[in-house]
């Protein structure tokens, strides 16, 4: 979905922290956290699709003043309150005050996978991104659409994260790594020879 979650190709946010020796986790509770998250990855969280449309859902105030790890904890905690294995006052009660969630799920018009047996591109075939703005989730980021690229290989068929994210019906679809000019992405401000990977799904593409 368009958000202000999507941060590839966007600038402004100051330079990247880097950390000397940084420790897997820096505090105690981040740990729990992912061991939460994986005790109950497909399970009640459903798949990897609907816990990252979870964190897509937070408030945009809210994602930015968070942690990488509160990120995860409130998508979990949204979840879980989703599917009814927990109430948002038993949350309160435990944890001692407001517990803020991600706004619901929008209920929008999905769209149609391809199912296809056989992929519809090859290596070395010329693509464009389809310049789509989705309401849900989706894996394809804004800065690669409408952008012109090259399949460099083909992925086998996977599940569309535009669907899985929102219903268990199959949902396969090729994927393929597509190599992007620098130039294509950032115009005269990219150095020459600059390329730039995308791992994209069919239904993103279309022939250039």
């Amino acid at each position: 979905m368009n958000g202000v979650h999507d941060l590839g190709g966007m600038d402004g946010f100051g330079a990247v922290e880097m950390e000397a020796d940084e420790p897997v986790f820096h505090h105690a509770w981040e740990r729990a956290v992912f061991g939460l998250v994986v005790a109950t990855s497909g399970g009640p969280l459903r798949n990897i699709h609907s816990f990252r449309h979870a964190i897509e859902r937070m408030d945009p105030v809210h994602y930015l003043a968070s942690s990488y790890y509160e990120r995860w904890l409130t998508a979990l905690a949204t979840l879980l309150v989703e599917k009814g294995f927990v109430t948002r006052a038993q949350l309160e009660q435990k944890s001692g005050g407001a517990f803020p969630l991600s706004q619901a799920v929008r209920t929008i018009p999905l769209p149609s996978p391809s199912n296809a047996a056989a992929a519809g591109y090859g290596v070395g075939d010329a693509v464009r991104v389809r310049n789509m703005h989705p309401l849900g989730h989706t894996r394809c980021p804004r800065y690669v659409r409408g952008k012109r690229g090259v399949v460099v290989r083909v992925d086998g068929r996977h599940r569309l994260p535009d669907l899985a994210a929102h219903t268990d019906q199959p949902c396969k679809e090729f994927g393929y790594c597509v190599r992007f000019a620098g130039r294509e992405l950032w115009g005269a401000t990219a150095a020459a020879g600059d390329v730039v990977h995308v791992d994209l799904w069919e239904s993103y593409l279309e022939r250039s």
